[in-house]
């Protein structure tokens, strides 16, 4: 990669890793479009993981989202595969981000993708790529069609969301709020997705200090997330 005024030359540097974000629109033979995102990280060293070595230039992830939509930004299909992960059960998400289907990318999307897959209830960067959609959507549509706005309904109340909870939460806890303390010296990375929580086989094998042997009750909430302005397409 060359350099840039942000990125100088000096002092002199190696490239150690490299994540790429790609998304791929596509015109559809039914009016449809496909929006493929892809996110891949590759590292310049071989990468010693739980299961196995990541030689050098094999990626660590390499997954991708496809959501089919429609001339009003519409998410009418929606499918997830994952080519390399660090755990042979990162893909074991069950079909989790055919939760997508009924949304619409400038209606809420990136709240409503929070509530329906955040957390463990989805795969960290699979959740990642869901937040460039609206703009690519407006960018890869821009002069092919006429993007028809959505009208703002009435909205009955907030969807309903389902957690794990970290650690069993607390009865006299507010409902709706997460249970964020986590314990001392626990991994960043774990119960921040379905295939490290707390109760998954990986976290049992890798990680046997923090695992537990039955899964947490879900309970109602939504899912921490960053700030991100929500409707900005």
């Amino acid at each position: 990669m060359r350099d840039t005024p942000a990125a100088p030359s000096s002092p002199n540097r190696r490239l150690v890793h490299r994540r790429s974000l790609s998304i791929e629109v596509y015109a559809r033979e039914d009016g449809l479009w496909d929006l493929q995102a892809e996110l891949r990280d590759v590292k310049t060293r071989d990468l010693t993981l739980s299961e196995r070595t990541r030689p050098a230039g094999i990626p660590v992830h390499d997954m991708l989202l496809i959501v089919t939509i429609d001339d009003a930004l519409n998410i009418v299909d929606a499918r997830s595969h994952t080519l390399f992960s660090p755990y042979d059960t990162c893909g074991d998400h069950d079909d989790a981000y055919r939760r997508l289907i009924g949304l619409n990318l400038l209606r809420g999307f990136r709240s409503a993708v929070r509530e329906r897959l955040g957390g463990v209830l989805g795969c960290t960067h699979l959740t990642e790529l869901t937040q460039v959609l609206p703009t690519a959507a407006i960018q890869g549509l821009a002069g092919l069609t006429t993007i028809t706005l959505p009208e703002p309904q009435e909205s009955a109340g907030p969807p309903q969301a389902f957690l794990i909870p970290s650690g069993g939460g607390s009865a006299s806890r507010p409902r709706g709020r997460l249970d964020t303390e986590r314990a001392a010296g626990m991994p960043f990375q774990l119960n921040r997705c379905h295939a490290l929580r707390l109760d998954s086989p990986a976290v049992a094998e890798f990680y046997p200090r923090w695992a537990q042997q039955t899964a947490p009750q879900r309970t109602e909430g939504t899912m921490p997330a960053p700030q991100v302005e929500d409707e900005t397409p």
